[in-house]
């Protein structure tokens, strides 16, 4: 495939349900030349509480629609498939599509910024339990100490638009103030949701922490490897297309809190 071939063709982002529209969102602002496919399991939500295997039996599934749409590049927007699904998937798409995941860029970046410091991270139980971030960081020998806290109220509390009010701030409070936290100078928010109480918890630290959003990160990552790989687009090709495996009025709803304008949610069943 040329170049010009190349730089035409769609980055596709995948997620469990729409929390990764924060990343699409902040890839849009980022790269506003890029079209964007985005694939919500909105059937099979939330991945934080499956199995290895039913993850990665959902991403191999995802990849092939994401191929078909001639992806060039296929980001894992989910923390949970991340962490579950990124080897296999890398291996099952092969020379078809670049495979970046949400993990790798919050890592890096963590290993330039707080070496010899302690970090703490938040996430499904799912990410948390799986310890890819901890393998990863020590993997650095950046002398970062990572303290971990599952906190999985957080993310269906969100998707229901419970944020920035009263029982949100209880929840958050509740969760940061555990001791599993103590002593960190900054904070990954592990879930693609998150970013959507940015806000609450920052004013929460009340700047003694710094709150590492993973989509600024990894939106500033995909176009480095866009950059890198020589296949940035010169012209947006088209718009977005948005699919999720399992379609209600209240999904397409709830798209316009994640990212920020309104969206058609088309219908695309992931097992006929």
């Amino acid at each position: 495939m040329t170049k010009a071939e190349n730089w035409a063709r769609a980055i596709g982002i995948f997620d469990s349900g729409i929390g990764g529209l924060t990343v699409a969102k902040a890839i849009k602002a980022h790269l506003p030349d890029e079209q964007l496919v985005y694939f919500g399991d909105t059937a099979h939500l939330p991945y934080g509480d499956k199995s290895t295997a039913a993850i990665q039996a959902y991403s191999v599934k995802i990849c092939d629609l994401l191929i078909r749409q001639n992806c060039k590049v296929i980001l894992i927007a989910c923390n949970s498939a991340s962490a579950a699904a990124y080897e296999l998937v890398r291996e099952y798409v092969g020379s078809k599509a670049l495979v970046l995941n949400v993990i790798d860029p919050v890592v890096k970046y963590v290993g330039e910024r707080f070496s010899e410091k302690t970090v703490g991270l938040i996430g499904t139980k799912q990410t948390v339990h799986s310890n890819v971030y901890k393998k990863k960081i020590d993997d650095l020998n950046a002398g970062v100490q990572l303290k971990s806290l599952a906190t999985p109220l957080l993310a269906p509390m969100i998707e229901e638009g419970f944020f920035n009010n009263t029982i949100s701030e209880s929840v958050i409070q509740t969760y940061l103030s555990d001791p599993a936290l103590d002593g960190i100078e900054a904070l990954i928010l592990g879930c693609t949701h998150y970013p959507l109480i940015k806000e609450q918890i920052t004013a929460f630290y009340k700047g003694r922490v710094e709150v590492l959003d993973a989509s600024e990160l990894v939106s500033r990552h995909v176009g480095k490897v866009l950059e890198q790989a020589g296949i940035a687009s010169e012209r947006l090709p088209g718009e977005p297309h948005f699919y999720v495996s399992d379609y209600t009025v209240s999904f397409e709803a709830s798209t316009q809190i994640f990212f920020q304008q309104k969206v058609h949610l088309e219908h695309y069943p992931l097992w006929e």
